[in-house]
């Protein structure tokens, strides 16, 4: 399978200044830093066809302040990391489980190799929404190099749990590629609206942020691809209770993407995992709430060091 890399001979992306590239696992994958790499490392691994910097760079540096070096990083096929060149899959491809062009078990390799590259061996690590389920297969696969686990509206893999609304798959069925930068400002608030928590949420900063993100990298083909992964993904339940990391679910128990079963199942397979669930919050990270995440964080960090 080919793919489109960067070329890292110049810099490659002058208006991002803080932005480096790794070569890893055959791709580039684009990362940024916080703090002192002699501090503990935590590895922040974003969701379905989304930028790194839906990760806000407030809450990196809050955690970087409280003594951690901190990585968010562009999962392949989105922002500025490998474009993946495969076939893009329709939504019968996804549903059926044809055209996979990776599996999320490749995109954990992508993210150890990354800390390989960065001379990481053990991480604290914190995944939402299919970076959870990037980060639980980690963890599966190398438990020894994980300290602990922060996941966030995310689920086992089982197909009995966390399953999306109707009015979701409707929507994600029938949704279009956006014509132009000024469409996919709206329709980044239109998303946010119906999937998010509306009462945390700010459309100004949203459409800043959806700018922003066009800006760098727009590419709609990548996220089907993804799509395609998390639909091939298996059931982890069973695997999952051979853990013995200690883990924090945080869920929206009103997430009408990753239904709060998904969160309550992961909590219930993973021995001494702690479950907490947000009123009125729902498949999104809203600036008003990243303090309560990363305290979550810290929290459970503080636990196991203890």
């Amino acid at each position: 399978m080919a793919a489109t890399t960067v070329d890292t001979d110049t810099p490659p992306f002058p208006e991002w200044p803080t932005i480096q590239v790794a070569p890893v696992n055959g791709i580039e994958i684009a990362y940024e830093t916080f703090g002192d790499p002699a501090d503990d490392a935590i590895l922040l691994v974003m969701g379905l066809g989304t930028q790194m910097l839906a990760w806000p760079e407030s809450l990196c540096t809050a955690l970087a302040d409280a003594g951690h070096f901190v990585i968010r990083f562009d999962n392949r096929d989105v922002g500025l990391s490998t474009k993946i060149d495969a076939p893009v899959p329709s939504i019968p491809d996804i549903l059926l489980r044809r055209k996979v062009a990776y599996t999320l078990d490749d995109m954990a390799t992508d993210a150890f190799a990354l800390l390989d590259h960065l001379s990481i061996e053990r991480v604290h690590l914190a995944g939402t929404s299919m970076g959870g389920f990037i980060s639980q297969t980690m963890a599966l696969r190398s438990p020894e190099r994980v300290r602990t686990l922060s996941l966030s509206m995310t689920s086992t893999g089982s197909k009995k749990v966390g399953r999306p609304s109707a009015a979701v798959i409707k929507m994600m069925a029938t949704a279009k590629p956006p014509a132009g930068r000024a469409a996919a400002v709206e329709d980044a608030v239109t998303v946010n609206t119906f999937l998010g928590s509306p009462a945390h949420q700010d459309s100004d900063q949203i459409r800043e942020l959806a700018g922003i993100a066009w800006d760098r990298s727009h590419d709609p083909d990548g996220r089907l691809r993804q799509l395609g992964a998390i639909m091939a993904q298996p059931d982890r339940t069973a695997r999952l209770r051979s853990l013995r990391i200690p883990t924090v679910v945080v869920h929206g128990l009103s997430d009408p993407l990753v239904a709060v079963t998904g969160g309550l199942a992961l909590a219930k397979a993973i021995p001494d995992a702690t479950f907490i669930g947000h009123h009125g919050m729902g498949h999104d990270l809203p600036l008003t709430k990243w303090r309560e995440l990363a305290d979550d964080m810290l929290a459970l960090i503080a636990r196991a060091e203890a």
